[in-house]
């Protein structure tokens, strides 16, 4: 018997025809209060593929992927508008929108194509990150400490942290603007190309080794798909790039249990730090 993944449910589409699909915003995968935007975009990539698949492309795969956050949508149901921009033969260029009481709420494009097995890089200039084995990262909880910030991705996740990056927790954070660790699905889902848009924002935020509070929403999210991933958990590493007028932009990379290079994701995101006169959310 076949079961479903919590994130193939969570991400499910139900299509009203080949442009229209009815969706619900799950709670579970949430960041505090909001939905994660990694979620958010790969629901909205699950849709574009199904659409161009039914086309007769043979694009099953998300090769880049990009969302902006318009505003941060309710949990519940909402609908999912694609349009296909180009097919081509190596790619289809498709648009989708995530709509909720007829107002767009998060905007996305996506390249789609077919990513090949067998193959191996000419050249990486982005060797694994080296991190303690998972059994001596410490995972993270679904709930702060002080019980103030739930993260209910972490329900749905497991996230191992390296210890060294972890002084936050304790009140002194390392300054390095890093994050690095293990992820995989709780449930023993193996990591896919449509996964990958989400695993790729599932990290905790760099910003955290700088002092900064919880809240980072995200503004712009973009994420390239490089390689078919091998079973087995994920090496990430976040790493903030500049912090700046009350914004931070950070990378995340992804290299699969065999060490290849898979996921890359850029974000431009809001932070707060506790010592912030002021700061007031866009989202």
């Amino acid at each position: 018997m076949t079961t479903t993944s919590s994130f193939d449910g969570a991400t499910a589409v139900h299509a009203r025809d080949n442009a229209t699909y009815d969706v619900t915003v799950d709670p579970e995968w949430s960041v505090g209060d909001k939905p994660n935007g990694g979620y958010l975009l790969a629901m909205l990539g699950r849709a574009a593929i199904d659409s161009v698949v039914h086309t007769g492309s043979d694009h099953p795969h998300p090769l880049a992927a990009s969302a902006t956050f318009l505003r941060a949508p309710g949990f519940g149901p909402a609908e999912i508008v694609v349009e296909l921009l180009r097919a081509g033969r190596s790619a289809s260029h498709v648009r989708a929108c995530l709509r909720q009481d007829g107002r767009a709420q998060v905007e996305s494009t996506f390249t789609l194509g077919r990513l090949q097995t067998g193959t191996e890089p000419r050249w990486s200039g982005v060797p694994p990150v080296e991190v303690p084995p998972e059994e001596d990262c410490d995972q993270l909880a679904p709930v702060s400490e002080g019980g103030n910030f739930p993260s209910g991705v972490l329900s749905h996740t497991i996230e191992r942290v390296d210890p060294a990056v972890l002084g936050f927790g304790g009140g002194t954070p390392g300054g390095t603007a890093e994050m690095r660790g293990w992820l995989r699905f709780t449930d023993g889902r193996q990591p896919d190309p449509l996964s990958l848009l989400y695993l790729s924002d599932a990290f905790p935020p760099a910003t955290l080794d700088l002092g900064s509070t919880g809240w980072v929403p995200t503004l712009q999210l973009t994420a390239y798909v490089r390689a078919l991933p091998e079973p087995g958990p994920l090496r990430a590493r976040q790493r903030a790039r500049l912090v700046e007028g009350g914004m931070v932009d950070q990378v995340c990379d992804l290299w699969d249990s065999s060490g290849r290079f898979v996921a890359q994701s850029v974000q431009l995101a809001q932070v707060r730090f506790p010592d912030d006169a002021i700061g007031t959310a866009l989202r």
